[in-house]
């Protein structure tokens, strides 16, 4: 089927889709930031209210709060750092996505329309 065929969502399917990508994105957020306090937990030995704000810091780009001393420390932070910009950006487009589709899909209807 040709996709000039198919016509938007109506606008409670699109409600719909976007609760779940805005539910993916959170979850998406929420394991990374669990992955990240227990990572800081275990590697740096601070307490979960510190490890929650390193986390959290690092997944949203703003880099560390406690300075890492050992080797296995700096590892889990480099590798975190790395998976949290991957992370983030993955959470953004899960936003996202479905409003560009929408805007592109009408905007293509709209120069089926004109010819």
């Amino acid at each position: 089927m040709r996709t000039k065929n198919i016509k938007p969502l109506n606008n409670k399917k699109f409600l719909n889709k976007i609760i779940i990508n805005i539910s993916l994105a959170i979850g998406l957020l929420v394991i990374s930031l669990l992955i990240g306090m227990v990572g800081y937990k275990y590697y740096l030995n601070i307490s979960w209210t510190d490890s929650l704000v390193n986390a959290s810091m690092i997944l949203t780009g703003m880099g560390p709060v406690d300075k890492a001393i050992t080797s296995e420390a700096k590892i889990f932070v480099s590798f975190y750092a790395i998976y949290s910009g991957v992370a983030f950006l993955t959470s953004v487009a899960f936003l996202a996505s479905p409003i560009f589709h929408r805007v592109l899909h009408k905007f293509h209807l709209d120069l089926e329309d004109d010819n």
